[in-house]
């Protein structure tokens, strides 16, 4: 039995997080985190946990998280992460890190898009993308796992068999993508507020998403040369849940029924990849660590369409994925 600590066990990944793992069989939650000074009870945190986790959240404390926990969930935002989640991994802990903070290779793009200097260099050489169906191998042995984010989580699965394959223009990819409103976290802000957001669909960080570059380097990385994406994401009315629109320019033309076939053959191992004829819909992911897509072809181009539950296969859920691989269990446990 591993012992689980998790780092701002307050927000909505979090929750999800504490629900796959408490009916997981080979993992037991020893101690939570928050950054509120009062140590509330995880049922004051999240009333749907009561009477199912008896623990408090603490302020975190490297010593004793890294006594209590063999493996380490840092629910923490970018920057915040990086500093707890160093000082764990100098004592020996294993970390899954939800954050930005580990998932771009090169500091100074960190630095472009987040405004931060990144302080952990040390640790960041040694982090291992966290996207199962692209490196499980690398994940068995992390140290480290940087859990991708949700959006380039859809994105880069859609992606992947055409551009693993150089079926496409790698500089010509518009990336249309709508998420719910738990994807911007648990955090009080007025654009999210139920009047300003229920019945309105809005384009936000156009063209400076933050996820930007983390899709460009995995795909670049899949496909042996370098990638850039038009990505735009889009705020829809609804608890959870991505959907996406992928627009790209074939090297040669294609039909629908051999692509999908080429989708089935790149995913046929993976367990949580569902290759569809028809077109997927966010219900049918919703609660589950699926990713659901399928391929159109219209006017010379090739549309991938894809979705996932931003909280638990864009988040949660992958976090688990990779901690199963990394303790040489089943990618499947506790997560089906």
């Amino acid at each position: 039995m591993t012992r689980v600590a998790i780092l701002g066990a307050s927000g909505y990944a979090a929750l999800e997080l504490i629900k796959i793992l408490l009916r997981h069989p080979q993992a037991k939650i020893t101690l939570l985190t928050s950054r509120q000074e009062d140590r509330p009870h995880l049922s004051e945190v999240h009333p749907c946990l009561t009477g199912m986790l008896d623990l408090h959240c603490e302020p975190f404390n490297a010593d004793r998280v890294s006594k209590e926990s063999d493996c380490v969930f840092s629910t923490l935002p970018h920057t915040a992460s990086m500093q707890a989640c160093s000082k764990l991994l100098d004592r020996g802990a294993k970390v899954i890190d939800f954050s930005a903070d580990y998932r771009l290779s090169n500091p100074n793009v960190y630095a472009e898009w987040y405004g931060e200097s990144h302080t952990d260099v040390t640790h960041l050489r040694e982090a291992v993308y966290g996207l199962p169906e692209i490196y499980a191998d690398e994940i068995r042995s992390a140290r480290l796992v940087a859990n991708p984010g949700c959006y380039p989580t859809a994105a880069i699965l859609g992606l992947a068999p055409l551009a693993s394959g150089g079926l496409i223009e790698l500089d010509d990819i518009v990336v249309d993508a709508k998420s719910g409103v738990s994807g911007a976290g648990r955090t009080a802000k007025l654009e999210y507020h139920f009047p300003e957001c229920n019945e309105s669909t809005v384009a936000y960080n156009v063209g400076k998403h933050r996820h930007t570059p983390e899709i460009d380097q995995v795909l670049g990385e899949i496909a042996g040369t370098s990638a850039q994406v038009i990505f735009t994401p889009h705020l829809v009315p609804m608890d959870r849940g991505i959907f996406c629109t992928i627009y790209t320019r074939p090297q040669r033309q294609h039909s629908e029924s051999e692509l999908i076939e080429l989708y089935r053959s790149y995913f046929a191992k993976m367990s949580f990849v569902r290759v569809m004829n028809r077109i997927p819909a966010t219900k049918d992911s919703s609660f589950t660590n699926f990713f659901d897509v399928t391929v159109r072809v219209a006017r010379g181009r090739i549309i991938v369409l894809c979705c996932l539950d931003n909280l638990i296969k864009g988040a949660a859920g992958e976090a688990v994925q990779n901690f199963n691989l990394m303790y040489g269990l089943p990618e499947t446990t506790g997560l089906i």
